[in-house]
C-alpha cells in the first residue's frame, strides 16, 4: 500500500461490536479492526468509548487484550462515566480511563480525523 500521511485522529466505540450485523460478526469485525491497528501500527490518538461501546471494555470483554495492547502503544482509551453508570459497570472496567463527556468533546475537536465505527 502507498504510504500516506498520518494525520491526527481518534475511533469512537459506540457498540459492542462493529456494524448492525449480528452480534457474532459484530463483534469479530471489531477484533478484526483492532488486530489491525496493532498489526499495521496504525494508531489513533484515542479511542473513545460510549453508549453501549463502554461494554468492550469491561470484564469478559472479547477485546481486553487488544485494547491493552493499543494503550501500551500509547493510545489513549477515554471511557464515558455516565455510559459506565447506567449499564452499571464502572466496577467492571478493565482497561482504559474513565471519562466525561467533555473528554470526549475535547478529543473530537482537537484533531483531524475522527472515525466512528
Amino acid at each position: 500500500m502507498p504510504e500516506i500521511p498520518k494525520k491526527s485522529s481518534v475511533v469512537m466505540i459506540t457498540s459492542n461490536g462493529m456494524s448492525n450485523a449480528e452480534p457474532e460478526l459484530s463483534q469479530l469485525l471489531l477484533s478484526n479492526y483492532l488486530k489491525l491497528l496493532i498489526d499495521e501500527s496504525l494508531l489513533p490518538n484515542a479511542i473513545l468509548f460510549y453508549g453501549e461501546g463502554v461494554k468492550t471494555v469491561v470484564e469478559n470483554s472479547l477485546f481486553i487484550a487488544s485494547l491493552q495492547k493499543l494503550e501500551q502503544n500509547g493510545v489513549k482509551l477515554i471511557v464515558c462515566k455516565t455510559c459506565l453508570n447506567f449499564y452499571d459497570l464502572l466496577d467492571k472496567i478493565k482497561v482504559g480511563n474513565i471519562g466525561s463527556m467533555a473528554d470526549i468533546v475535547h478529543y473530537q475537536w482537537n484533531v483531524d480525523k475522527v472515525i466512528t465505527l
